[in-house]
């Protein structure tokens, strides 16, 4: 809706949205740090039928920029992610990332590689213990750090409180057209 969206503050009075700071800043920023899948991938923001025209800051930010946008996705990030990063680009500078755009540091691996209930009895609902690849959990595909780090002071998590992951992290997530961006 040609940035009617996300207003964030303003400028000489003028609303400022998102989509206008990131045009106007992105291109002067040495890193750009999209946070959350939305920024990163389009995620449910730009969901099918997408009526508002959400799209990604990698594609918003494409042709204007020779940096490339650092993704950090997750619904929402987690907050040790999104810090280690600013402070890792900070002192070190440009992570490794892949080719989503994701630092490997924390994106490497599957949910599933590390979920407790990996191995044990496959379940066919949610809030039974055991393993939810039978009932369509998208631990096998996302990449994440929510089976080591968790939520909440290291509590809790999608499948710690019994239900499937939802693959939040994942550049389809919600099945998402605009994931090959």
């Amino acid at each position: 809706e040609n940035g009617h969206y996300c207003i964030i503050g303003e400028e000489n009075g003028v609303p400022l949205t998102m989509q206008a700071a990131v045009l106007k800043y992105g291109p002067m920023a040495k890193y750009v740090v999209s946070a959350g899948t939305c920024s990163s991938f389009g995620g449910v923001s730009a969901a099918t039928p997408n009526k508002t025209s959400a799209t990604t800051v990698r594609t918003l930010l494409s042709g204007k920029t020779t940096n490339p946008v650092i993704c950090l996705p997750g619904c929402p990030v987690h907050p040790t992610v999104l810090v280690q990063t600013l402070i890792d680009l900070i002192l070190t500078g440009m992570p490794s990332i892949d080719t989503s755009g994701r630092p490997n540091k924390y994106y490497a691996s599957k949910i599933h590689s590390s979920c407790p209930r990996r191995g044990s009895t496959q379940v066919k609902q949610p809030g039974i213990y055991g393993c939810f690849k039978a009932i369509g959990c998208k631990g096998p595909s996302c990449q994440n750090v929510c089976p080591s780090m968790k939520w909440n002071n290291g509590q809790g998590w999608c499948i710690g409180s019994n239900y499937p992951c939802i693959g939040c992290a994942m550049p389809s997530f919600p099945s998402n057209p605009l994931a090959s961006s």
